[in-house]
């Protein structure tokens, strides 16, 4: 199995990593605990959204309900961007 240079660099200096104490794993584990839950949400949406959410998902291969946590995921992470926005910013680079 071929490894990568920050794999490497773990595996050369494993014998320098020391366990997390107990009482911080257990503050990480909740942390992580919190992220994995999902809660149920009613969410009303039009038609014709609806209809172009479904067709996107299919095209992606996912249920569109994932697409949708997918989009506001990556919406309040400061991750969703515009690509229209994008393609106008990298002409303005290539010709500005």
């Amino acid at each position: 199995m071929k490894t990568d240079k920050f794999e490497r660099d773990i595996e050369n200096h494993i014998l320098e990593y020391e366990s997390m104490p107990e009482r911080d794993r257990k503050k990480v584990d909740s942390v992580l605990k919190e992220a994995r839950e999902k809660k149920s949400v009613n969410l009303r949406l039009s038609n014709h959204d609806l209809g172009l959410l479904k067709r996107k998902a299919e095209q992606e291969g996912i249920p569109y309900q994932t697409l949708i946590s997918s989009i506001l995921h990556k919406y309040v992470t400061g991750q969703l961007v515009d690509e229209k926005n994008v393609v106008k910013s990298l002409q303005l680079l290539k010709f500005g």
